[in-house]
């Protein structure tokens, strides 16, 4: 990922910041990025409904699930619980949780869809003067965090029969969504430097987003071990 660079000084004006070329440069780069996060959740929700039949098909093979496995709501405190962020987790993913299911799978991909939803509606609602030139650089890269979310979406849908949590997926899959999660903070980071004062509402809305990636993160991270306690053999 191409690193952003930063600079001091946010708040001086940019002399070509009412040259009308440069301001349509600028509409047409947010209407590219309008596009390519509705052609991402478009993906997104195929590949969520390619999960789920891959996840049918991991049911059927199981004989003898654990008893833990046999309640949809306490499976998923049980996931959560794995997690920082255990309240975010349970309400991030129990919404989305229909028809109800009890499989670690499920709730990792659906906590990583939650995660992604919430990324695409983070919007540029700082309106101080001082902090524009950042929050242009901040589309960016929330551009950018989703697209690796995205791109771990989509990389979980296999085919029946194909490994879905092999070693190398999960590295792959923990890198990107900690790529996703950096260039949140690097955001955050270039937001402070400007001293602005109407950040409070955008930092709420990031740190939703945060917890949930943290949560998913987490699931990631303890997917074999719950896998076992729940019974199940590892998709």
């Amino acid at each position: 990922m191409e690193s952003v660079n930063f600079i001091k000084g946010y708040g001086k004006v940019n002399p070509t910041e009412d040259n009308p070329i440069s301001s349509r440069n600028r509409r047409r780069r947010r209407r590219i990025i309008a596009i390519s996060l509705a052609v991402f959740l478009t993906l997104i929700i195929a590949s969520l409904a390619a999960a789920l039949i891959h996840e049918s098909a991991t049911d059927s093979d199981e004989s003898e699930p654990s008893e833990l496995a046999s309640n949809s709501a306490d499976s998923l405190k049980t996931v959560c619980a794995v997690t920082r962020y255990t309240d975010s987790c349970f309400s991030s993913i129990s919404p989305l949780n229909t028809p109800p299911s009890n499989n670690p799978f499920r709730f990792f991909n659906l906590s990583l869809h939650a995660s992604l939803l919430e990324v695409s509606s983070v919007k540029n609602i700082v309106t101080d003067p001082k902090a524009e030139p950042a929050m242009k650089d901040c589309a960016e890269l929330f551009d950018d965090a989703a697209s690796q979310l995205g791109r771990s979406a989509e990389f979980i849908c296999v085919g029946r029969g194909e490994k879905v949590f092999t070693e190398t997926k999960i590295s792959d899959l923990q890198t990107w969504i900690s790529a996703a999660m950096t260039d949140q903070e690097t955001c955050l980071d270039a937001l402070a430097e400007t001293g602005s004062t109407a950040l409070g509402d955008f930092k709420a809305k990031v740190q939703k987003s945060q917890e949930y990636m943290s949560n998913t993160l987490a699931i990631l991270n303890n997917i074999q071990s719950l896998f076992e306690k729940f019974g199940l053999t590892l998709p």
